[in-house]
Parts: structure tokens; sequence; C-alpha cells
């Protein structure tokens, strides 16, 4: 579907199912996609939502896919975004679902929007995540070899060998067609968000909200060595982990990423979360 967002167009999808909170006994779910990526990347992890009867929304950010509008320049102002977002969906909070640079635009309104975040879910997460220098260089002058880079380093070797979502589709072939879609200066502006963002533990303390830190054991993007601070700094926080997952968790083991929030969505909240 189409919404209007600080007056752009804004292209998300929900699921194959029309969205409906009021249909659904779960609080409605925000997906936010990582550098140089866009809806499609949720795709079959919103369709598992939806299919468990969940409301889902998975935006393309301003500048991805096919949204309007030029990409935004730092975490913060992706953050500040999303209200936007809910409120041209007529929702007044729902569970923020973020992957690689989507979990640290998803921490960052919750920190600064509590009232609107009921829980969070971090996929792929890492807080600082630093992108080496050589790399945002080359984003800007090369940036399909990036996508090349990165689509290696974001799945274990047995996906990259023997990877298929069936009907003859090569598994990590998605993740790099979604990433070659982009448009031209998506990428290097994304990674430098990521770099850039140097407050994320400042972020996380200031979460009450119960939240999930969700990884792939076999991470090399955001290996799970990283998370300790993280974890540390958050109040009510849920580790768990995919085993033979890499980063681009949602491509390589949907399944399990769905059963995972739906857990995580069944788990009840603490006194202190709910007031």
């Amino acid at each position: 579907m189409e919404l209007k967002v600080a007056g752009q167009r804004c292209r998300v999808a929900t699921g194959g199912r029309a969205f409906d909170p009021a249909a659904s006994a779960l609080p409605p779910l925000l997906l936010i996609h990582g550098a140089a990526n866009d809806r499609d990347c949720w795709h079959s992890v919103a369709a598992g939502l939806a299919a468990a009867g969940c409301a889902v929304l998975a935006p393309d950010l301003p500048g991805h896919g096919l949204s309007a509008g030029p990409p935004l320049r730092s975490i913060e102002a992706l953050a500040d975004w999303l209200p936007a977002l809910l409120d041209a969906a007529a929702v007044e909070q729902a569970v923020l679902v973020g992957h690689s640079m989507g979990s640290l635009v998803a921490l960052e309104c919750a920190a600064r929007q509590p009232q609107r975040v009921s829980r969070l879910a971090l996929l792929g997460a890492s807080a600082p995540m630093p992108v080496a220098e050589a790399l945002l260089g080359r984003a800007a002058t090369h940036p399909d070899s990036v996508c090349r880079l990165m689509t290696e380093y974001s799945h274990t070797q047995q996906f990259l060998l023997t990877g298929s979502s069936g009907h003859g589709v090569w598994g990590p072939g998605v993740t790099l067609a979604i990433m070659r879609r982009s448009p031209p200066g998506v990428l290097a502006i994304d990674l430098a968000n990521c770099n850039d963002y140097r407050h994320g533990l400042e972020a996380a303390a200031q979460v009450a909200c119960p939240t999930l830190l969700l990884v792939g054991r076999r991470d090399r993007m955001t290996p799970r060595r990283n998370l300790p601070p993280l974890q540390a700094a958050l109040r009510q926080v849920v580790g768990a982990e995919i085993a033979n997952c890499g980063h681009a968790i949602m491509n390589e083991q949907p399944r399990a990423v769905v059963e995972q929030l739906l857990r995580f969505l069944a788990r009840p909240a603490t006194p202190a979360a709910a007031a």
C-alpha cells in the first residue's frame, strides 16, 4: 500500500494481507530495513507474521525502494520519521523491529518516542556500528563491488553455496538484487549513517520497554561478540540466536525469525514495563 508521510509518497508492504490492527490480538509491527535495502528484504518474515494474525507495516525508508524523497542522512532523522509513518497509518503504538541499520533507527526511536513503542526487537544489531573507512569511500565510487562484498559477508558459506528459497532461486542473489536496485548514492549514505551514529548505548539506557536482541550465530557483519555492551545497557532484554545463520537473518532463516518474534510478543511484560 502507499501512504503519504511528511508530504512524500511511501510504499509499504503488509505481508500480503490488508493492514487492520483492530482485527489482530497482537500489537502492530513496524519492520525497518537495513542499509541499501527496502521492504522486500522482509518479504517472507512479513508474510509469516501476517499469517499468524499480526498487522504488519514494512516500509521503504525515504529514498529507498519505491518511496519518494531524498534518503535521510542520519539515524536520528530516520528515527524522527518513524512516528510520522505511524501517524499516517493511524497507529498510536507499535512494536519496532529493526535489522542492521534499521536496528539503530528503531533503538533511537524507542529512546526518543517511548510512548509510541510497546516493544523493541533488534536483529543483527551492534552499538556502535562502525564501517571501515575504505568501505565508506568505495561505496560512493564503486557501489556494486560493495554490494557484492556485503552479500558475501551477510550469509553463511553453506547458504552461499546451496541457499535457495525454492523454484530455482539462489538465496543470496535475493539480497544482492535488492541492494543493486537501490537508487544511486543510497548505499554510501546508509553506511555513513551507521558509522556516524555514536550514542546507541546512551539511547539503549533510556529504553524501558521489553527488548529482543536476535542474532545469527555466524553473523560476520555484526557478530554476537559485539552484543554485551548493548545488552547491558538495556533494562528489559531477552537474547536469542539462530544457529547456522549469518547477518541476512530474514533471508537465511525467515521461519526462525518469525518464531522468535512471536515468542517474544507472547512474553508477559513486567509491571515496570507496563507502567
